[in-house]
């Protein structure tokens, strides 16, 4: 019996028009800043008009990628809503799995801009095993002085009494053909602008390592001496990575990937006494990106935010196995090592429409 787990940032899945832009321009969409836009009426008319216009090819790549993954539970970043997540469901997604995922999760938690951790799940694996829903908790109130980890390099920024999660630990029991899985859904603090003489990587990653040592903090207390023998995975957008693949060179003249491991990452936390292993690194070392990022012509990098984390039970139950990454809705500007060349979805295009700027994560796991 198996059961495939997937993590997917979908990006933006958001059942409203974001106007914030005409007062704030890091929020204004590129095209429309080509455009004179005398007053708020008219960018709310043109944001709308564009916003209509690009969602359709956007969510029908996302649906793509989501049936290319073919998970029985997938955990999902970026959703404002059940409403938004249902009607993309019905919308798109039918179209591509049929009545696919049923049973369907979110607990609001502290994203500024209202977008939540989420769980979908069959009524069924691939196999035919039951997947039974237990229960459901959210970490979204927790705050440093709870778990007592304010430091010093938080200061810049945080305060003892405000919440570690920028968005949540989302934590779902289930049980799968009789045996029981406990899923930690996550979300961690982007990497912003640079600021205050450091790169924006290097200045968040307090608040990320201290959302890394809660979700560590909540797993161990959940399950005590025995936490290495239970049946659990860490899904989600980390927005952090170990190692990088450095892009030199253009499309003229050809691109270059050079690996790099970074000294530090939030992500030790997990994996420094293995606690928890990444499951992509499973995977060759020039493959196991799921972003790709670009600031400028100097900056070019391919890494993986994205991970499937698993306890060390289902690590050694599934020695063999390793996770797929669906990487066919990303836009034509994102650059492949050699071999790893895939057919795009119709209509992708150059920076956008795309499925996501992430690419979905997906594992086939034996439950011990």
């Amino acid at each position: 019996m198996a059961v495939r787990i997937g993590t997917f940032n979908i990006e933006n899945l958001l059942n409203r028009f974001d106007f914030t832009g005409f007062r704030n321009q890091l929020r204004q969409d590129r095209a429309l800043r080509l455009y004179t836009i005398d007053s708020e009426a008219d960018y709310r008319r043109l944001e709308e008009a564009r916003m209509v216009s690009s969602t359709d090819d956007t969510r029908q790549m996302s649906a793509l990628a989501i049936a290319d993954a073919d998970a029985d539970i997938l955990c999902l970043q970026e959703v404002e809503s059940l409403e938004a997540l249902n009607a993309f469901e019905y919308g798109y997604l039918y179209k591509m799995v049929g009545e696919g995922y049923r049973q369907k999760y979110l607990i609001k938690g502290n994203d500024s801009r209202g977008i939540d951790v989420a769980v979908m799940m069959r009524d069924r694996t691939r196999d035919g095993a039951p997947i039974e829903f237990i229960d459901i908790r959210s970490h979204a109130a927790v705050t440093f002085r709870d778990f007592d980890l304010f430091e010093e390099a938080l200061t810049a920024t945080e305060k003892p009494d405000d919440r570690i999660f920028r968005r949540d630990c989302l934590e779902l029991d289930v049980r799968i053909g009789g045996k029981r899985l406990t899923l930690f859904v996550c979300h961690f603090k982007s990497m912003t602008s640079p600021r205050d003489g450091m790169d924006g990587r290097t200045a968040t990653m307090p608040l990320r390592r201290a959302e890394a040592r809660a979700v560590r903090r909540i797993i161990e207390t959940r399950f005590g001496e025995g936490v290495g023998h239970r049946n659990f995975v860490i899904c989600g957008d980390m927005n952090d990575y170990q190692e990088k693949l450095l892009i030199g060179g253009d499309r003229r003249t050809g691109f270059t990937f050079t690996p790099a491991r970074e000294t530090e990452s939030a992500l030790d936390v997990f994996s420094h006494d293995g606690f928890a292993e990444n499951a992509v690194t499973r995977r060759p070392e020039d493959d196991r990106w799921t972003l790709f990022h670009a600031r400028g012509i100097e900056d070019r990098h391919l890494c993986q935010l994205d991970y499937i984390w698993l306890s060390p039970a289902l690590s050694a139950a599934n020695s063999d196995a390793a996770p797929d990454i669906v990487r066919s809705g990303q836009p034509f500007r994102t650059p492949f090592p050699p071999g790893q060349e895939v057919d795009r979805y119709p209509r992708t295009g150059w920076d956008r429409p795309k499925a996501s700027d992430h690419c979905p994560v997906v594992m086939e796991l034996h439950l011990p």
